[in-house]
Protein backbone atom coordinates (compact mmCIF):
# COMPACT_ATOMS: atom_id res chain seq x y z
CA UNK A 1 0.00 0.00 0.00
CA UNK A 2 1.04 3.39 -0.84
CA UNK A 3 2.23 5.29 2.26
CA UNK A 4 -0.08 8.51 3.25
CA UNK A 5 2.69 11.25 1.54
CA UNK A 6 2.86 9.37 -1.91
CA UNK A 7 -0.89 9.40 -1.19
CA UNK A 8 -0.92 13.25 -0.35
CA UNK A 9 1.26 13.61 -3.31
CA UNK A 10 -0.88 11.86 -6.05
CA UNK A 11 -4.12 13.99 -4.83
CA UNK A 12 -1.65 16.85 -5.47
CA UNK A 13 -0.96 15.92 -9.08
CA UNK A 14 -4.62 15.55 -9.30
CA UNK A 15 -5.37 19.02 -8.94
CA UNK A 16 -2.83 20.14 -11.76
CA UNK A 17 -4.15 21.83 -14.81
CA UNK A 18 -0.91 21.41 -16.78
CA UNK A 19 -1.03 17.66 -15.97
CA UNK A 20 -4.13 17.21 -16.37
CA UNK A 21 -4.27 19.04 -19.55
CA UNK A 22 -1.63 16.59 -21.01
CA UNK A 23 -3.66 13.78 -19.96
CA UNK A 24 -6.38 14.75 -21.95
CA UNK A 25 -4.18 14.82 -24.83
CA UNK A 26 -2.65 11.38 -24.45
CA UNK A 27 -4.52 9.44 -21.78
CA UNK A 28 -7.31 8.48 -23.80
CA UNK A 29 -5.53 8.76 -27.64
CA UNK A 30 -5.74 4.91 -28.59
CA UNK A 31 -7.75 2.04 -27.27
CA UNK A 32 -4.32 0.99 -25.41
CA UNK A 33 -3.98 4.08 -24.20
CA UNK A 34 -2.67 4.07 -20.28
CA UNK A 35 -5.63 5.55 -18.64
CA UNK A 36 -8.12 3.28 -20.63
CA UNK A 37 -7.30 0.19 -17.81
CA UNK A 38 -9.17 2.27 -15.68
CA UNK A 39 -11.56 4.69 -17.41
CA UNK A 40 -13.97 3.06 -20.11
CA UNK A 41 -13.60 6.19 -22.12
CA UNK A 42 -15.10 9.44 -22.50
CA UNK A 43 -18.68 9.09 -23.99
CA UNK A 44 -21.41 7.36 -22.72
CA UNK A 45 -21.56 4.60 -25.33
CA UNK A 46 -17.86 3.72 -24.55
CA UNK A 47 -19.30 2.98 -20.94
CA UNK A 48 -21.99 1.01 -22.63
CA UNK A 49 -19.98 -1.08 -24.26
CA UNK A 50 -18.23 -1.66 -21.41
CA UNK A 51 -21.37 -2.85 -19.01
CA UNK A 52 -21.73 -5.23 -22.01
CA UNK A 53 -18.65 -7.23 -21.70
CA UNK A 54 -18.77 -7.07 -18.22
CA UNK A 55 -22.37 -8.32 -17.94
CA UNK A 56 -21.46 -11.12 -20.39
CA UNK A 57 -19.13 -12.46 -17.88
CA UNK A 58 -21.93 -12.98 -15.08
CA UNK A 59 -21.03 -8.94 -13.45
CA UNK A 60 -23.10 -6.32 -12.56
CA UNK A 61 -22.47 -2.41 -13.35
CA UNK A 62 -22.95 1.31 -12.37
CA UNK A 63 -21.48 4.24 -14.58
CA UNK A 64 -20.55 6.79 -13.27
CA UNK A 65 -20.18 9.80 -15.10
CA UNK A 66 -17.17 11.28 -14.07
CA UNK A 67 -16.91 14.79 -12.84
CA UNK A 68 -16.70 17.35 -9.47
CA UNK A 69 -16.12 20.59 -8.16
CA UNK A 70 -17.78 22.48 -10.83
CA UNK A 71 -17.70 26.20 -10.24
CA UNK A 72 -20.75 27.31 -11.71
CA UNK A 73 -24.46 26.86 -11.53
CA UNK A 74 -24.40 26.62 -15.00
CA UNK A 75 -22.18 23.91 -14.98
CA UNK A 76 -23.52 21.66 -12.46
CA UNK A 77 -27.06 22.33 -14.48
CA UNK A 78 -25.09 21.17 -17.53
CA UNK A 79 -23.72 18.16 -15.81
CA UNK A 80 -27.32 17.25 -14.34
CA UNK A 81 -29.02 17.68 -18.31
CA UNK A 82 -25.93 15.12 -19.39
CA UNK A 83 -26.72 12.95 -16.34
CA UNK A 84 -30.40 12.90 -17.69
CA UNK A 85 -29.02 12.30 -21.09
CA UNK A 86 -26.90 9.28 -20.23
CA UNK A 87 -30.19 8.10 -18.88
CA UNK A 88 -31.81 7.52 -21.59
CA UNK A 89 -29.18 6.06 -23.52
CA UNK A 90 -28.93 2.93 -20.58
CA UNK A 91 -32.79 2.48 -21.42
CA UNK A 92 -32.09 2.52 -24.75
CA UNK A 93 -28.88 -0.29 -24.68
CA UNK A 94 -30.65 -2.74 -22.45
CA UNK A 95 -27.78 -3.21 -19.66
CA UNK A 96 -28.82 -2.75 -16.12
CA UNK A 97 -30.02 0.52 -14.53
CA UNK A 98 -27.41 1.80 -12.33
CA UNK A 99 -25.44 4.88 -11.44
CA UNK A 100 -23.09 6.56 -9.49
CA UNK A 101 -22.60 10.45 -9.05
CA UNK A 102 -20.76 12.75 -6.88
CA UNK A 103 -22.66 16.12 -5.34
CA UNK A 104 -20.31 18.45 -6.52
CA UNK A 105 -20.88 18.00 -10.07
CA UNK A 106 -24.37 18.48 -9.45
CA UNK A 107 -23.38 22.14 -7.94
CA UNK A 108 -22.61 21.32 -3.91
CA UNK A 109 -19.37 23.72 -3.78
CA UNK A 110 -22.06 26.57 -5.46
CA UNK A 111 -25.18 25.74 -3.33
CA UNK A 112 -26.27 23.24 -1.37
CA UNK A 113 -30.22 23.98 -2.76
CA UNK A 114 -28.86 23.75 -5.76
CA UNK A 115 -27.45 20.52 -5.60
CA UNK A 116 -30.41 18.98 -3.75
CA UNK A 117 -32.94 20.65 -6.54
CA UNK A 118 -30.77 18.90 -9.67
CA UNK A 119 -30.16 15.48 -7.70
CA UNK A 120 -33.97 15.19 -7.52
CA UNK A 121 -34.11 16.24 -11.21
CA UNK A 122 -32.02 13.24 -12.00
CA UNK A 123 -33.95 10.81 -9.34
CA UNK A 124 -37.43 11.71 -10.72
CA UNK A 125 -35.96 10.36 -14.33
CA UNK A 126 -34.38 7.78 -12.31
CA UNK A 127 -37.18 6.22 -10.47
CA UNK A 128 -39.55 6.85 -13.32
CA UNK A 129 -37.04 4.04 -15.52
CA UNK A 130 -36.51 1.73 -12.41
CA UNK A 131 -32.92 2.95 -12.06
CA UNK A 132 -31.09 3.00 -9.02
CA UNK A 133 -28.66 5.83 -7.83
CA UNK A 134 -25.74 6.54 -5.73
CA UNK A 135 -24.22 9.19 -4.14
CA UNK A 136 -20.71 8.70 -4.17
CA UNK A 137 -19.17 10.42 -0.77
CA UNK A 138 -16.50 12.99 -1.15
CA UNK A 139 -13.66 14.12 1.40
CA UNK A 140 -14.96 15.15 5.07
CA UNK A 141 -16.08 18.52 4.87
CA UNK A 142 -18.77 17.31 2.54
CA UNK A 143 -20.23 14.30 4.90
CA UNK A 144 -22.81 16.20 6.43
CA UNK A 145 -23.99 17.89 3.45
CA UNK A 146 -24.10 14.73 1.34
CA UNK A 147 -26.19 12.88 4.24
CA UNK A 148 -28.70 16.02 4.70
CA UNK A 149 -29.33 15.88 0.82
CA UNK A 150 -29.45 12.16 1.07
CA UNK A 151 -31.71 11.91 4.04
CA UNK A 152 -34.41 14.75 2.95
CA UNK A 153 -34.77 13.30 -0.47
CA UNK A 154 -35.09 9.34 0.70
CA UNK A 155 -37.58 11.39 3.17
CA UNK A 156 -39.87 12.31 0.09
CA UNK A 157 -39.84 8.93 -1.52
CA UNK A 158 -36.72 8.41 -3.57
CA UNK A 159 -36.06 4.62 -1.94
CA UNK A 160 -33.90 4.28 -5.34
CA UNK A 161 -31.29 6.30 -3.57
CA UNK A 162 -28.00 5.33 -1.72
CA UNK A 163 -24.97 6.59 -0.32
CA UNK A 164 -21.47 5.72 0.35
CA UNK A 165 -19.71 5.55 3.92
CA UNK A 166 -15.77 6.18 4.18
CA UNK A 167 -14.37 3.12 7.10
CA UNK A 168 -11.24 5.63 7.15
CA UNK A 169 -13.33 8.63 9.19
CA UNK A 170 -14.19 8.09 12.65
CA UNK A 171 -17.67 9.33 12.30
CA UNK A 172 -18.61 6.68 10.49
CA UNK A 173 -18.84 4.75 13.56
CA UNK A 174 -22.03 7.26 14.32
CA UNK A 175 -23.00 7.49 10.31
CA UNK A 176 -23.16 4.24 10.06
CA UNK A 177 -26.60 3.58 11.97
CA UNK A 178 -27.73 6.38 10.97
CA UNK A 179 -28.31 5.65 7.42
CA UNK A 180 -29.00 1.94 8.04
CA UNK A 181 -32.00 3.14 10.56
CA UNK A 182 -33.68 4.46 7.19
CA UNK A 183 -33.17 1.08 5.29
CA UNK A 184 -31.09 2.68 2.97
CA UNK A 185 -28.27 1.06 0.77
CA UNK A 186 -24.82 1.65 1.95
CA UNK A 187 -21.87 1.18 0.10
CA UNK A 188 -19.25 0.62 2.22
CA UNK A 189 -15.23 1.58 1.14
CA UNK A 190 -12.00 2.45 2.68
CA UNK A 191 -11.89 5.71 1.40
CA UNK A 192 -9.50 7.03 -0.90
CA UNK A 193 -8.81 10.88 -0.25
CA UNK A 194 -6.35 11.72 2.35
CA UNK A 195 -7.96 13.07 5.50
CA UNK A 196 -5.91 15.24 8.63
CA UNK A 197 -5.35 13.31 11.55
CA UNK A 198 -8.22 15.19 13.76
CA UNK A 199 -10.87 13.27 11.27
CA UNK A 200 -9.63 9.93 9.94
CA UNK A 201 -7.27 6.94 10.75
CA UNK A 202 -3.94 7.03 9.31
CA UNK A 203 -2.78 3.63 9.72
CA UNK A 204 -4.26 1.01 7.31
CA UNK A 205 -4.38 -1.81 10.38
CA UNK A 206 -6.93 1.03 12.03
CA UNK A 207 -8.69 1.66 8.72
CA UNK A 208 -9.01 -2.18 8.09
CA UNK A 209 -10.05 -2.83 11.95
CA UNK A 210 -12.83 -0.52 11.04
CA UNK A 211 -14.10 -2.03 8.07
CA UNK A 212 -13.98 -5.34 9.09
CA UNK A 213 -16.68 -4.23 12.35
CA UNK A 214 -18.81 -2.02 9.84
CA UNK A 215 -18.69 -4.81 7.21
CA UNK A 216 -19.72 -7.17 10.24
CA UNK A 217 -22.38 -4.31 11.15
CA UNK A 218 -23.94 -3.45 7.58
CA UNK A 219 -24.10 -7.59 7.16
CA UNK A 220 -26.71 -8.15 10.10
CA UNK A 221 -28.27 -5.14 10.26
CA UNK A 222 -28.01 -3.48 6.68
CA UNK A 223 -30.17 -3.68 3.41
CA UNK A 224 -28.15 -5.38 0.42
CA UNK A 225 -24.82 -3.85 1.75
CA UNK A 226 -22.41 -3.03 -1.41
CA UNK A 227 -18.45 -4.43 0.27
CA UNK A 228 -16.47 -1.93 -2.48
CA UNK A 229 -12.91 -3.54 -1.95
CA UNK A 230 -9.68 -4.84 -3.58
CA UNK A 231 -8.22 -6.76 -0.19
CA UNK A 232 -8.40 -9.91 -0.33
CA UNK A 233 -7.82 -9.96 2.96
CA UNK A 234 -10.74 -8.25 3.93
CA UNK A 235 -12.76 -10.38 1.50
CA UNK A 236 -11.80 -13.73 3.20
CA UNK A 237 -12.77 -12.02 6.40
CA UNK A 238 -16.67 -11.15 4.56
CA UNK A 239 -16.55 -14.96 3.00
CA UNK A 240 -16.25 -16.57 6.58
CA UNK A 241 -18.46 -14.38 8.52
CA UNK A 242 -21.56 -14.89 6.21
CA UNK A 243 -20.52 -18.55 5.97
CA UNK A 244 -20.76 -18.40 10.13
CA UNK A 245 -23.58 -16.39 10.47
CA UNK A 246 -25.70 -17.83 7.29
CA UNK A 247 -26.11 -15.13 5.58
CA UNK A 248 -27.20 -15.45 2.13
CA UNK A 249 -24.78 -14.57 -0.69
CA UNK A 250 -27.65 -12.77 -2.89
CA UNK A 251 -28.19 -10.59 0.58
CA UNK A 252 -25.10 -8.40 -0.21
CA UNK A 253 -22.63 -7.82 -3.09
CA UNK A 254 -18.75 -7.35 -3.79
CA UNK A 255 -17.95 -3.94 -5.25
CA UNK A 256 -14.79 -2.91 -7.37
CA UNK A 257 -13.50 -0.40 -9.47
CA UNK A 258 -13.11 -1.03 -13.28
CA UNK A 259 -9.58 -2.28 -14.46
CA UNK A 260 -8.11 -3.46 -11.12
CA UNK A 261 -7.85 -6.93 -9.80
CA UNK A 262 -10.51 -8.55 -12.95
CA UNK A 263 -8.79 -11.79 -11.45
CA UNK A 264 -10.42 -11.65 -8.54
CA UNK A 265 -13.84 -9.94 -9.74
CA UNK A 266 -13.85 -13.23 -11.67
CA UNK A 267 -12.81 -15.62 -9.13
CA UNK A 268 -15.81 -14.05 -6.62
CA UNK A 269 -18.17 -14.27 -9.69
CA UNK A 270 -17.55 -17.71 -9.87
CA UNK A 271 -18.00 -18.76 -6.58
CA UNK A 272 -21.61 -17.42 -6.77
CA UNK A 273 -20.67 -13.98 -5.01
CA UNK A 274 -22.36 -11.20 -6.71
CA UNK A 275 -19.97 -8.46 -7.75
CA UNK A 276 -20.43 -5.48 -9.30
CA UNK A 277 -17.75 -2.90 -11.20
CA UNK A 278 -18.04 0.63 -10.92
CA UNK A 279 -17.21 2.60 -14.73
CA UNK A 280 -16.26 5.59 -14.76
CA UNK A 281 -16.26 7.60 -18.08
CA UNK A 282 -16.02 10.85 -19.23
CA UNK A 283 -13.70 13.91 -20.27
CA UNK A 284 -13.31 14.81 -16.99
CA UNK A 285 -11.05 11.54 -15.45
CA UNK A 286 -8.43 12.93 -14.30
CA UNK A 287 -8.96 13.60 -11.07
CA UNK A 288 -10.47 9.95 -10.20
CA UNK A 289 -7.37 8.68 -12.42
CA UNK A 290 -5.13 10.17 -9.69
CA UNK A 291 -6.73 9.15 -6.85
CA UNK A 292 -6.65 5.40 -8.28
CA UNK A 293 -2.32 5.93 -8.68
CA UNK A 294 -2.63 7.07 -5.01
CA UNK A 295 -4.24 3.83 -3.32
CA UNK A 296 -2.27 0.99 -4.88
CA UNK A 297 1.73 0.23 -5.67
CA UNK A 298 0.57 -2.04 -8.58
CA UNK A 299 -1.59 1.07 -10.43
CA UNK A 300 1.32 2.97 -10.59
CA UNK A 301 3.89 0.07 -12.48
CA UNK A 302 1.10 -0.61 -14.84
CA UNK A 303 0.84 3.18 -15.98
CA UNK A 304 5.04 3.49 -15.92
CA UNK A 305 4.61 0.30 -18.09
CA UNK A 306 1.92 1.23 -20.80
CA UNK A 307 3.78 4.62 -20.97
CA UNK A 308 7.31 2.96 -21.83
CA UNK A 309 5.93 0.48 -24.58
CA UNK A 310 3.73 3.82 -26.33
CA UNK A 311 7.40 6.10 -26.54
Amino acid sequence: MIDAASKAFFHFLAGNEGLKGLASRYGMASPTSFARRFIAGETVEEAIEAARRLEARGLSQTLDYLGESVATLEEADGATSAYGQILDRIVDSGVGRNVSLKLTQLGLDVSQEAAHTNLRRILESAKAHGFFVRIDMENSPYTDATLEIFEALWADGFTNLGVVLQSALFRTAQDLPRVVGNGARVRLVKGAYKEATEVAYQRKADVDAAYAMQMQYLLREGTFPALATHDVEIIDAVKAYVAGEGIAKDRFEFQMLYGVRRDLQAALAKDGYGVRVYIPFGRQWFPYFMRRLGERPANVAFVLRSLAKEQ
